[in-house]
């Protein structure tokens, strides 16, 4: 089954170029587009698609009130990639704060984009590790930090669950963090699954958010 994907930008030449770039591969069908967050819902329940890829910054819903809006309306959402000009934006934490998985540079190559749209769907790892360290370093507020301690401390991970959500944050997939503790795959995916469960929140970006805001991970 390929990849489907839903494209949300404001600017028709940015649509354009991600589904020239997208629909060049196999394995990948854009299904749909939209210029605006407030067209998203409607569609992913119409189309289903696996990702969206979304502008953070668009006039009437952003990408931030657009990703809160599907993650709370819709059962099984998508995974969803931000698109974005700049990679240190408080619009780009804020919208992963709110659910959103990971996120794309406009500029990036078009090997770049394909790879984190498969990545992204995949669900297995954290796109731009050291960025999302920068930003939860500068816009991560007390709040969100008290927010985050008292998760975790909830959580009661074990001693090796502690080990993976410390390799995840520095952005290793889970053949990466196998070999590091020279255990099977598939055990890193069993350690993965409860340190997401744990914590209640829906993939890695979150689990990895949580840890640096928390100060279990820092952020520096």
């Amino acid at each position: 089954m390929p990849v489907t994907v839903l494209l949300v930008d404001d600017e028709p030449l940015v649509r354009a170029g991600l589904r020239a770039v997208l629909e060049a591969q196999p394995g990948i069908e854009v299904v749909g587009e939209a210029a605006d967050g407030a067209a998203v819902i409607p569609l992913v329940r119409q189309l289903r698609p696996d990702v969206v890829a979304m502008d953070v910054r668009m006039p009437l819903l952003d990408g931030i009130e657009a990703t809160r809006a599907l993650l709370r309306s819709v059962e099984a959402p998508p995974k969803i990639l931000v698109v974005t000009t700049f990679e240190n934006d408080e619009y780009v934490y804020g919208a992963l704060r709110a659910g959103a998985d990971g996120f794309l540079l406009k500029r990036a190559r078009p090997a770049e984009i394909v790879h984190a749209v498969r990545l992204v769907a995949e669900g297995e790892s954290l796109l731009f590790p050291a960025s999302v360290r920068r930003l939860a370093a500068e816009y991560g507020d007390d709040g969100g930090n008290r927010a985050a301690r008292a998760v975790l401390e909830r959580a009661r991970l074990t001693e090796r669950e502690e080990e993976v959500l410390r390799l995840m944050a520095r952005g290793l997939t889970n053949a990466e963090i196998a070999a590091r503790l020279v255990v099977g795959t598939e055990t890193v995916k069993t350690h993965v699954s409860g340190v997401l469960t744990k914590l209640g929140v829906r993939d890695r970006t979150q689990a990895v958010i949580t840890a640096y805001e928390s100060g279990f991970v820092a952020p520096g």
